[in-house]
Parts: structure tokens; C-alpha cells; sequence
């Protein structure tokens, strides 16, 4: 987990903004970040991480990073995907990320149709990340940790290209699962992962899941 902190009472109401980073890819944790903004340093150009380049989203993550109220960035890995269900850990690593902040906030805007449970007023609000500034904050901070994170895998599995695809289902990815099988990395309940093991007689080395 990874946050910023403050010391500083604000004149105006504190509210988070959350969103999550990872929940389609077939490997890696998922993350969700959560940022309180400062009404009195405002940041141009938050919007969705998606709709930025990549040198667009370093940047304001490190200038949301310098002039947040508070931000925390939380995941759930792989063997709380495989546990709980991808949808389920993607509700824990926001709890984290709202739990981890250096401030309460009073309320928490949260991007989609499901809310974390939380101690403090929540709503859900969709495509929140193109319409609230702090949701575009955390979308970015998820965004450029969930990335920094696959470049790692990439370090450590070179052989699935974790770099170019970022753990998602692409071609490429699947011709590399068929071609080596799951690494560690993988989520094993995710279909694809499954028949992978299958086919690679993995489940020994993977532990529960079975054809």
C-alpha cells in the first residue's frame, strides 16, 4: 500500500474519490486508489486514465501525488481474486484504499454501480471518472500503479510479454498461455487460466482448481 499524508485541517469538506485499476486482465492484483483533492489547487487535465497517454497520466499522477489532501493506493492480489471473485477483491482493495487515507473523509464518490462497505457516506456514480475531478485522480493513481506493477511481472516472467498487453486477454497473451502455461501471476479462476492448467496438467502445482 502506498499513501500520502497530511497534517493540515481544510475549510472545506473532504471527499475521496475512488476507482479501480485491473479488473478484466487474466494476471496480476487488482489495485484501487482513493484521493482526497485540495479545492484550493485545483489540477488540469484529471479526466479518465484511459482517455490520457501514458506520459500524460505520470505526470498527474505525480502532480496528484504532490497536491492531494490525502491518496492512498490498496490492491487485493491473485489469491484474493481466485478466493472471493474478481468483484468481491475489487471491493477490498477500495476499502483499503479508503482505509489507508491519511484523512476521514466525509463522503466517498466511488467510479460504477457498486459501492465498497464503508463507515461514511458512499454513492456510485457512473463513468464518474470523466465527471468527478477526484474520481479522475484515483483512476490515474490506480491506473500508473497497476502498470508499474505489470512492468515488475514482466521483469520477473519475460516469456508472457506482461509489458506490451498488461495482463489482458489478447492474442498475444493467449498464445503465450498456450504456449507456456499460467505462472504464478495468473488468476487461475479466470476461464482461459483454467484451460490453461487443463491443458498444461498445472493443478498440482496450482493448488484447488480442477478442470
Amino acid at each position: 500500500m502506498e499513501r500520502g499524508l497530511t497534517n493540515v485541517t481544510y475549510p472545506f469538506l473532504l471527499i475521496a474519490g475512488v476507482d479501480e485499476a485491473g479488473r478484466g486482465p487474466l494476471a496480476g492484483d487488482v489495485y484501487a486508489a482513493a484521493v482526497v483533492l485540495d479545492e484550493s489547487r485545483p489540477i488540469l487535465g484529471l479526466t479518465d486514465s484511459k482517455k490520457l497517454s501514458a506520459r500524460q497520466r505520470d505526470a498527474l499522477a505525480l502532480q496528484i501525488r504532490e497536491q492531494a489532501v490525502a491518496w492512498c493506493v490498496a490492491s487485493a492480489d491473485v489469491s484474493e481474486i481466485d478466493q472471493l471473485n474478481i468483484l468481491q477483491a475489487t471491493m477490498l482493495a477500495m476499502q483499503r484504499a479508503v482505509q489507508g487515507l491519511a484523512v476521514v473523509p466525509d463522503q466517498v464518490l466511488v467510479d460504477g454501480n457498486r459501492v465498497p462497505t464503508l463507515p461514511m457516506p458512499s454513492k456510485a456514480i457512473v463513468k464518474g471518472d470523466l465527471t468527478e475531478p477526484a474520481i479522475s485522480a484515483a483512476s490515474i493513481l490506480a491506473k500508473t500503479a497497476r502498470d508499474a506493477s505489470l512492468a515488475e511481472l514482466h521483469a520477473q516472467y519475460p516469456d508472457y510479454g506482461f509489458d506490451q498487453h498488461k495482463g489482458y486477454g489478447t492474442a498475444v497473451h493467449l498464445a503465450k498461455l498456450r504456449e507456456h502455461g499460467p505462472c504464478p501471476a495468473h488468476r487461475q479462476s479466470f476461464a482461459p487460466v483454467k484451460r490453461s492448467l487443463i491443458e498444461h496438467g498445472q493443478f498440482d502445482q496450482f493448488g484447488q482448481h480442477g478442470p
